[in-house]
């Protein structure tokens, strides 16, 4: 089976974000209308080259944008500033010019973040993503944001910490990605973006638990807690969260068995639940989720037997189960050629032991002998006979000794005569 800590998704979910916004075909452009000169003045000011129509040519490598179709003049509705210089500044004149944007991307600008939006502005966002840049994002940058159907942080820290203070007045919200930003507290318990497809709130420092109140976000297709220190048990609600494709909650402290409500997540591509303290057995109900490609439960605390056979687990492109100490396969149903990181069950249902004093790779060859899954390489069925050297050995003494009788009675048959 081949591999994925992580699992993941969140590089071409980055790459699509960024791009959409700019890979829109633009307006038809009216004659004789261009950039607004206030916006062309503004652009300028941001390092967009002073010969240029943003609207009528292809924007920098860099940097990107996006115009509507008005005239006599045109307006900007998306901007793209990435891999800035260090002393470039964003003014609040400039960004009064730039009010009718609906979505603006940083990417790798680390330079300080305006202390404030024009109203008019903040209002007209429907998108906005920050990655790597602004050295920081206050939360009073992003509480007037409340027309937001996109939001997307990582690797910027957030000045407001708690996850509520940051959404609680984005109810268009459809994506919402904070990852990797200093993010604390514990996981809202209330929720007022319904329309939620996906939410990631991966490599921060969130506590507690997963609120059962979760369930309320039951569009939600893409869930990531990833890489935080959460606790408690996986609640039964999340089974009415039918929507979900792509779970991970891995790298947390999570604990108890899976609950079989999770049975009912028919649309399930990827759960990644490894390096945790789940426990108990692993649910049958996995093999009845058609859709499933990737199965993550390593680092964990499961036991007893794997209940999959050959069949499910090769349509998996992604199966991990290995560092459960007591879970076990049954050999007659699965080969070790599988690799998959645990021991082959005894009689009893448990992982079998090396016997005292034999190495790893003697013990596992005898046991496959002792199931029948080694090669026999003298077509006796896997019957090992005795060493050739200790039986040439046992040979050549027998004759020794057989010698010395034979010359000892030869010599009192002679002596006597």
């Amino acid at each position: 089976m081949s591999s994925s800590k992580k699992t993941s998704f969140p590089l071409l979910t980055l790459s699509l974000f960024l791009l959409l916004p700019f890979s829109q075909p633009l307006a038809p452009t009216r004659p004789g209308s261009s950039l607004d000169p206030r916006q062309q003045t503004a652009l300028e000011s941001l390092g967009f080259p002073a010969t240029s129509d943003a609207c009528a040519v292809p924007s920098p490598r860099d940097n990107a944008t996006s115009c509507d179709g008005a005239a006599p003049f045109r307006h900007l509705t998306s901007l793209r500033l990435a891999n800035c210089s260090t002393d470039l500044d964003l003014p609040y004149t400039v960004l009064q010019s730039l009010s009718t944007l609906k979505s603006v991307s940083f990417l790798n600008c680390p330079i300080p973040p305006p202390r404030r939006l024009p109203p008019q502005l903040a209002s007209s966002l429907h998108s906005f993503s920050c990655i790597s840049s602004l050295r920081r994002v206050p939360g009073a940058l992003l509480s007037p944001l409340r027309n937001l159907t996109e939001l997307y942080l990582s690797g910027v820290p957030v000045t407001e910490s708690a996850p509520i203070m940051i959404i609680s007045q984005m109810v268009d919200l459809t994506s919402l990605t904070v990852s990797n930003a200093n993010l604390s507290g514990p996981i809202p318990h209330h929720w007022h973006c319904l329309d939620l497809t996906h939410l990631d709130f991966s490599f921060n420092r969130l506590k507690g638990i997963i609120p059962g109140t979760i369930s309320m976000l039951g569009s939600l297709q893409t869930f990531n807690l990833s890489s935080n220190f959460l606790t408690g048990n996986i609640p039964d609600s999340m089974g009415d969260m039918v929507s979900l494709k792509n779970v991970s909650l891995s790298n947390n402290s999570f604990f108890g068995s899976i609950p079989s409500s999770l049975s009912d997540l028919i649309d399930l591509v990827q759960l990644d639940l490894s390096s945790n303290h789940f426990n108990g057995s692993i649910p049958t109900f996995f093999s009845g989720l058609k859709k499933l490609r990737v199965l993550n439960l390593e680092g964990n605390n499961f036991q007893g037997v794997i209940p999959f056979n050959a069949s499910f687990i090769s349509k998996l492109q992604v199966f991990k189960v290995g560092g459960n100490s007591n879970l076990c396969y049954n050999h007659s149903i699965l080969s070790s050629k599988l690799r998959l990181g645990v021991a082959p069950c005894n009689r009893y249902g448990l992982p079998m032991s090396p016997p005292t004093g034999r190495t790893r790779s003697d013990t596992s060859s005898d046991d496959m002998d002792d199931y029948g899954e080694a090669d026999s390489g003298n077509g006796g069925g896997g019957h090992r006979g005795p060493n050739k050297l200790v039986l040439g050995i046992a040979i050549g003494l027998s004759c020794l000794v057989f010698l010395v009788i034979f010359l000892f009675c030869l010599s009192k048959v002679c002596g006597s005569s």
